[in-house]
C-alpha cells in the first residue's frame, strides 16, 4: 500500500479477500506487473473452475495464471502463487 494516493481503504478481514480484488490488481499495476481476473461463462456452465487470474511483467520472472471455482478461491490461490514470486502483496 503506498498510502500516496489516499484511496486505500481499511480491510474488513470478515468480508474475505473478493473485496479487495480490485485494491490487488491496482497495487500490482503500480509495480509495473500486468494483472487481470476474468470469468468465463463457457466454463461456468460446464461446472469448471470459471474465475481465471493472470500476471506478468514487472518483477514476475515468468507470467503466472490460477483459477477457482469462486473469486475467493481463485484470488487465494493466485496471492500464494505471487507471493512465491517474490511479491509482497499487502493484503
Amino acid at each position: 500500500m503506498t498510502g500516496s494516493r489516499g484511496r486505500w481503504p481499511k480491510i474488513d478481514e470478515e468480508r474475505g479477500v473478493e473485496d479487495v480484488t480490485l485494491l490487488i490488481l491496482e497495487w500490482l499495476g503500480e509495480q509495473s506487473v500486468n494483472a487481470m481476473i476474468r470469468m468465463d461463462a463457457d466454463r461456468l456452465a460446464d461446472n469448471a473452475p470459471a474465475w481465471t487470474f493472470a500476471a506478468s511483467g514487472g518483477s514476475l520472472a515468468h507470467g503466472m495464471r490460477a483459477d477457482g471455482r469462486t473469486v475467493r478461491q481463485c484470488m487465494s490461490v493466485a496471492l500464494d502463487r505471487l507471493r512465491d514470486a517474490g511479491l509482497s502483496v499487502p493484503f
